[in-house]
């Protein structure tokens, strides 16, 4: 391949990784990929994977083609290796194949153990030209979850809070059960959007006891994640707002006995096919994931709110990725040692 032609193939797969980004989070939890068909050096078509259950990527974009244009001379961009097996939708591989198309480029490999080279291997027993590689990395940032849930069989993680000036999340005690706010309205308006693109978000039982959150997406517009509740007893009742029909609630419980709850949570949330998951508190839970090194990235807000007593800030042994303004606020994303 010459300069030229990489040049060409990274621009194409750039515009890929464009389309996939606009998805909503409906796709999990397949990966949300996005393709499209090249003719002549035109962008003839381009495709986004549906919500789960409905078309690949690769299939939105080639099938409004089929049986009006020759794709003989076309070529099949794509971030993620097209799957070669029966799910809830057939193998994309058959249909590039029979479409016509005789040159696949490839941004990241399908590490799961349904694909995992299966797919390039198809297209190539049929006389199809496959490069991978283009965009590597960029494509394996985008599909972040989707390939750290099939190699580590969990859920990517990230943990999230605010705290005051003086290191404290919340004061010991309240006058209502509604969360208490220590971040701006810009900054929450961040997390909603954080929210939206993640798989799930997770609380612990007093979370739910002391703040009854609706765990939505109320202040941007996107889809609620699915919620995850620790109730180790199972006696948390009904009439909460996490139980309410605005999402799917998924309860785990009897944690508490094993010498690694944080570790069979993440087995839970692998069996339920949970790709990611943000972890927004309350303290106990958050040091449930931290002293087990269980967790990808942490974002944190502190305000220049002073509450001079509480519940102490979660304490990390991490690096400092980014640091921004937000707001008042100033956010500080880790990533662990």
């Amino acid at each position: 391949m010459n300069e030229n032609e990489l040049k060409k193939h990274k621009k194409y797969m750039l515009r890929c990784i464009e389309i996939a980004k606009r998805n909503s989070s409906k796709h999990y939890p397949n990966p949300s990929v996005g393709a499209l068909v090249l003719k002549n050096d035109i962008i003839i078509s381009e495709g986004v994977t549906s919500d789960y259950g409905g078309n690949h990527a690769e299939v939105n974009a080639i099938k409004p083609l089929q049986n009006k244009t020759d794709l003989s001379n076309a070529i099949l961009y794509v971030t993620l290796e097209p799957c070669s097996h029966q799910g809830k939708t057939p193998p994309c591989t058959e249909l590039i194949y029979k479409s016509g198309i005789k040159n696949v480029i490839i941004g990241a490999l399908d590490i799961s153990s349904k694909v995992n080279g299966k797919g390039i291997s198809y297209l190539k027993t049929k006389g199809i030209n496959v490069i991978s590689g283009i965009c590597e990395d960029k494509c394996n940032q985008l599909h972040k979850n989707f390939l750290h849930y099939n190699k580590h069989k969990r859920p990517y993680i990230i943990l999230k809070w605010a705290k005051s000036k003086d290191q404290f999340i919340a004061p010991l005690k309240k006058d209502d059960n509604r969360p208490f706010l220590i971040s701006s309205n810009k900054s929450r308006q961040l997390v909603h959007k954080w929210r939206s693109e993640e798989h799930s978000i997770l609380v612990g039982y007093n979370t739910v006891i002391d703040d009854n959150p609706t765990l939505d997406v109320r202040h941007v517009n996107g889809n609620n994640p699915i919620r995850i509740v620790l109730d180790d007893k199972k006696s948390l009742k009904n009439d909460f707002n996490v139980f309410n029909d605005f999402s799917e609630t998924i309860s785990i419980n009897y944690y508490l006995k094993y010498k690694n709850p944080a570790k069979f949570i993440c087995k839970k949330l692998f069996e339920k096919n949970i790709q990611s998951v943000i972890i927004e508190g309350g303290k106990k839970t958050l040091d449930l994931f931290i002293n087990e090194n269980l967790w990808d990235e942490a974002r944190v807000f502190e305000s220049n709110t002073i509450l001079n007593s509480g519940i102490r800030s979660p304490k990390l042994n991490g690096t400092i990725l980014i640091e921004q303004k937000v707001g008042d606020d100033m956010l500080k994303i880790f990533k662990p040692n």
